[in-house]
């Protein structure tokens, strides 16, 4: 069920009902309720998937009891183990058995041999990399004792599959979202408007924002080798622009939604293209997976306490296995090993932590070396993008290539193809795009009002129902979230 649909549109109002008027005064049905609709909106994909989800869910949970009964550090560890090994055992085969068997068999005809390789069309869950960082970091808490194992197993359950994050994130933590499910939720009428806002401001992302993008990106990026330079480069920011738009706009519609139910979901972005270095833009974008990694990879590893070696090793592992965690695909491999190189001068110059916080909001405008700062870290971010769009390493070193030769200088060639009025608008909606987000860039999402410089109701809807014809007449064909398919 897409959260761009008309199923989602009438499924959350009756979730919503029943959540509220019918079951309000008890928590254990409440929680019931969110677990049955989780599972129906997962299974709108393909229901057999369920079965997995479920599997996952009880071993985590049986693993998690096991290891805080455990009488001795070795039992203790066994079913950490167990538990790690049997989820990442199915990660990887949902996800990445093909890829290895495809790359074995090429080295090995490389090598004059041939052989027949055992193939199978193996069909990725959708959320599968998403539900299984949730119970990973569960048991591993359980383990560290930073919370106690869980013994209502609808309450687990919950927390693993609460819908609105169970396809696409933010990856939640069981220190932060369990314990919501163990307390009484009041309805908060202002905390639910603005959840609705953050909702129209994702959709608004993604159906105006990312859809239309994809439609350019995807036509300069699927004839790369027709294009010129400033083709090319215009179809690099159109998927940087689509990327963001369809990510970020899922997280708004998620976020906004558990809103609604009186749950906090962690913040995945803050913003991310206001950056002025990369290792800022890195802490505003897909913060929920930046930070599982260096909670549970980076920091175990030592993270920056050892010498330089280890501080640079360390951050290669990092980004190469988030490039890895997107896909099995090199290019992913590229663009994380390009990230690292961009991050490396930053930390070993003890540059990495220079802005912790947004630019300052005094100033309507940036001073000029803000400015530069964030053009600079931008062009960075395009040019890896170029690498996670492109389907071979091949391609992504051709475009780029192309971008940087003469032909940058050229009319771009995939205009004439285009209805300039068409492609106008949709540019001038990215304009808008980031007009808003500027001008609310100490706000959670763009559409955050304060109250006091926004007091008159009539001007609210009239902001509310200027998107909502954007909505309506600009959005593009609906397409899946692009991060369902890691």
């Amino acid at each position: 069920m897409l959260f761009n649909s008309i199923e989602f549109a009438v499924f959350l109002p009756i979730v919503f009902l029943l959540y509220w008027f019918v079951f309000q005064k008890n928590i254990s049905k409440q929680n019931l309720l969110i677990l049955l609709v989780s599972y129906v909106f997962y299974a709108w994909w393909d229901w057999r998937f369920l079965f997995l989800l479920a599997f996952s869910t009880f071993l985590d949970f049986f693993s998690g009891l096991k290891i805080e009964q455990a009488k001795s550090q070795a039992q203790s560890k066994f079913w950490l183990v167990l538990s790690i090994g049997i989820n990442l055992g199915f990660l990887g085969f949902f996800k990445y058995y093909n890829f290895f068997v495809t790359e074995l068999t090429a080295a090995i005809a490389n090598a004059g041999i041939t052989i027949d390789p055992w193939t199978l069309k193996v069909i990725l869950p959708v959320g599968i990399s998403f539900y299984t960082f949730h119970g990973l970091s569960y048991i591993i808490d359980v383990y560290k004792k930073r919370i106690i194992a869980e013994k209502n197993f609808v309450d687990y359950a919950v927390f693993v599959s609460y819908f609105p994050l169970l396809v696409a994130g933010p990856i939640e933590r069981a220190t932060h979202l369990l314990p919501q499910f163990k307390v009484a939720r009041k309805f908060n009428y202002d905390k639910a408007v603005d959840g609705l806002r953050q909702i129209l401001w994702g959709l608004f992302k993604k159906v105006v924002i990312a859809d239309n993008c994809a439609t350019y990106a995807n036509s300069i990026f699927n004839a790369s080798g027709e294009h010129n330079g400033s083709s090319l480069f215009l179809g690099a920011l159109f998927f940087t622009f689509q990327i963001y738009g369809d990510f970020s706009g899922y997280s708004d519609i998620a976020l906004g939604a558990s809103r609604l139910f009186g749950i906090e979901l962690l913040r995945n972005f803050a913003f991310p293209y206001f950056s002025r270095d990369i290792a800022e833009f890195w802490r505003r974008w897909h913060i929920s997976l930046s930070t599982w990694f260096r909670d549970y990879l980076y920091f175990p590893l030592g993270g920056s306490q050892g010498g330089t070696w280890m501080k640079v090793r360390n951050t290669f592992i990092i980004f190469i296995v988030s490039g890895f965690w997107h896909g099995a695909n090199w290019t992913f491999l590229a663009w994380g090993f390009l990230n690292a190189l961009y991050f490396i001068p930053l930390l070993l110059l003890n540059r990495n932590r220079n802005y912790l916080h947004i630019i300052p909001t005094h100033n309507l405008f940036p001073s000029l070396k803000e400015f530069l700062q964030i053009g600079f870290t931008f062009f960075l971010t395009v040019i890896a993008w170029i690498f996670f769009r492109s389907d071979t390493i091949h391609q992504a070193f051709a475009i780029l290539k192309e971008i940087f030769s003469k032909s940058l200088f050229q009319i771009p060639n995939f205009l004439g193809k285009n209805d300039p009025i068409y492609l106008m608008i949709h540019v001038a909606m990215v304009g808008i795009l980031i007009l808003v987000e500027w001008l609310h860039r100490d706000k959670q999402h763009g559409l955050q009002f304060n109250p006091k410089t926004l007091h008159s109701k009539w001007r609210r809807w009239s902001i509310y129902s200027i998107i909502v014809i954007f909505i309506l007449l600009f959005g593009g064909k609906q397409n899946n979230f692009i991060y369902f398919q890691f």
